[in-house]
């Protein structure tokens, strides 16, 4: 296993970028193929199985359902089983939730497919945080927290150009997609460390479940996942149906949207830069931007893809400034705090999306402009000095 630099279980530096970039990997595997894919090849499966929308939103639901359950799960396992366990664990489901997609013969064993792939999200973000937490330099570890956190938009553009060129053989996108996660699986049990609780072993002190600080953490998250909510229900049926984009070029921008993802990596920095405040302040108002831009001018390719741009790079920035949030809230314990941003963030996303289509009756622009609307008052609500 990796070097560590002190008994306290430290990684050299070649350890820490081995950490690093399995931890990438792995939630670009979870979250970019496992997770999002779905939506990419909604159109296939609609041709293919017979799906109507309310049968691929309930799908698309019950994956929510299974992340929020998975994430709690994860966060209080890594603790007691070590981060190695449980991110390998992340891997092998992803593996086989994307299997039973590929070899799916009807829309109910669709749905268990993905159910089961969604849920491997949530079990890979709380240990990947723990271990970074656990054994990476104080000076190295907020960044290496957003970079591997911004795997998502690396997932994302990888699986979209998959999803483009694969719609008549998207079994064997899926399998592709297998093949992907069972590989970085392999690395994630290589390269991340045991990492379990504070002194290493299965006995740890329990922390508060609610310790000062966290009202504010699950005020932002919610806030945060109500203003994204927009975009990801319906960013893509605005480009197509109010935009006139087809669904090439709106997969494209979906493809942008995850490219400029990676650079949500540089929360890190930006932290650095601006403290959690600050940095906090900056991404939800580049998402209030982005989202406000594309629920405005779906119909001016230019500006639709530059939108789709600012909501990637922002969504992915906030997310890891939540996810540092959590790990300074819950410092005993980084994958409880992680696990209850993310997990808030999930149930915003959830309220939000039936925010949206109910606003979304009145006009796209109107639920759009609303969500970033949230975004900009979310921003009140601050870490703690």
């Amino acid at each position: 296993m990796s070097r560590t630099i002190d008994p306290g279980g430290l990684l050299d530096a070649s350890a820490r970028w081995r950490l690093t970039a399995a931890g990438v990997c792995l939630i670009a595997a979870c979250y970019g193929m496992a997770r999002f894919a779905y939506g990419m090849f909604v159109p296939v499966f609609r041709e293919e199985f017979g799906l109507d929308s309310t049968t691929s939103g309930a799908i698309a639901s019950g994956s929510f359902l299974s992340y929020c359950v998975a994430i709690v799960a994860a966060s209080l396992l890594t603790p007691r089983f070590g981060a190695r366990i449980v991110a390998v664990a992340a891997g092998a489901v992803a593996v086989l939730g994307t299997l039973v997609i590929a070899a799916a013969p009807n829309v109910t064993v669709l749905a268990i497919g993905v159910l089961v792939a969604g849920s491997s999200t949530g079990i890979a973000s709380p240990p990947l945080a723990h271990a970074v937490a656990r054994t990476v330099i104080e000076r190295d570890r907020s960044r290496t927290q957003t970079v591997v956190n911004a795997g998502t938009g690396i997932g994302v553009a990888v699986a979209g150009p998959i999803a483009l060129l694969a719609q008549d053989h998207w079994r064997l996108a899926w399998v592709a997609f297998a093949v992907t996660c069972a590989l970085v699986t392999a690395w994630a049990a290589a390269s991340v460390p045991a990492a379990r609780g504070a002194s290493d072993d299965a006995s740890f002190l329990p922390v508060p479940l609610l310790p000062v600080g966290s009202g504010r953490l699950i005020l932002a998250a919610a806030a945060a996942g109500l203003a994204s909510a927009a975009v990801w229900t319906l960013g893509r049926e605005v480009l197509v149906t109010d935009g006139g984009l087809g669904e090439t070029r709106s997969l494209v921008a979906w493809i942008i949207l995850g490219c400029f993802g990676v650079v949500g990596a540089a929360a890190g920095d930006l932290i650095r830069r601006l403290g959690l405040r600050g940095a906090w302040l900056a991404t939800m108002l580049a998402m209030a931007g982005g989202t406000a831009l594309l629920g405005s001018f779906p119909d001016l390719l230019g500006v639709a893809w530059f939108a789709a741009a600012a909501f990637g790079a922002s969504y992915i920035a906030v997310s890891g400034v939540l996810l540092l949030w959590g790990t300074e809230v819950y410092p005993e314990d980084p994958a409880a705090g992680v696990g209850l941003a993310f997990l808030v963030l999930a149930l915003g996303q959830a309220g939000g999306s039936l925010l949206v289509g109910a606003l979304a009756e009145a006009g796209a622009q109107f639920a759009f402009l609303t969500a970033a609307a949230v975004a900009v008052a979310g921003t009140l609500v601050r870490p703690r000095a």
